[in-house]
């Protein structure tokens, strides 16, 4: 399948740099779009170079920082209008396995919607306090029991989409940026009857650079659950 990798980035020259020349050595060939948040490292500038010489690579420039949810939103948008298969979310910090994108190739043969899963074969994740372990992992457990959704993994950020799952959502009405970004694109999929599944995956905690998250997020996740399942209930989703 011909597969685009979108790459969020605030501040990850030193992943990036690294990142890259491992995805565009991949079988099958790879497409990658980094939206990059005009970091002040240079990370954008790095990828200009990189993209000069490799029409495989691509780069949405936004004038600041403005948060996951719609850095991925504006990849999306991009990534519908280009002549691909599927269209990956994945982190710059090394936290998701380049080499695991086979895997999910193969599994999107049977599904619609394919999630890297830390939680579906135990808890696999390395190197994380266990503070954010259990806010993570109890987070999950909160999701279901609210969406009613059965993913172990709802706000996990390595996964693919099939071409046509993106163009069927309304990705202009999709609020919220955090994690909870990960939750609403998976509620949205699954109202909408697509086969979503989960393959286990390995979370290693980031290479370099420092965590995006904050409050703010962690606070977004709480109340988007309920929100979902609101718009559920009025068949407004």
């Amino acid at each position: 399948m011909r597969a685009l990798i979108i790459i969020p980035t605030y501040n990850e020259r030193d992943n990036i740099q690294q990142l890259i020349p491992m995805l565009m050595d991949m079988n099958p060939p790879l497409r990658i779009l980094v939206v990059d948040d005009n970091s002040p490292d240079g990370t954008g500038t790095l990828v200009d170079n990189l993209a000069s010489k490799n029409d495989r690579i691509q780069v949405l420039h936004r004038p600041g920082k403005q948060g996951l949810g719609s850095a991925y939103i504006a990849g999306f948008k991009h990534a519908i209008q280009q002549d691909v298969d599927c269209i990956f979310e994945m982190d710059a910090d090394f936290s998701h396995d380049p080499g695991m994108i086979p895997v999910f190739l193969k599994k999107l043969e049977s599904c619609d919607v394919v999630i890297g899963s830390r939680y579906i074969s135990g808890i696999n994740v390395v190197n994380w306090p266990m503070s954010r372990l259990l806010l993570s992992y109890f987070a999950n457990i909160y999701t279901r029991l609210i969406t009613g959704m059965s993913i172990q993994d709802a706000t996990g950020g390595f996964k693919c989409f099939k071409r046509e799952v993106l163009e069927k959502i309304d990705l202009d009405q999709v609020r919220s940026d955090g994690y909870a970004f990960q939750i609403e694109m998976n509620f949205r999929c699954w109202r909408k009857g697509f086969r979503l599944c989960e393959i286990p995956i390995i979370f290693v905690d980031r290479h370099s650079g420092s965590s995006k998250m904050s409050r703010r997020i962690i606070y977004e996740a709480i109340w988007i659950v309920w929100w979902l399942r609101l718009q559920h209930l009025f068949r407004r989703l």
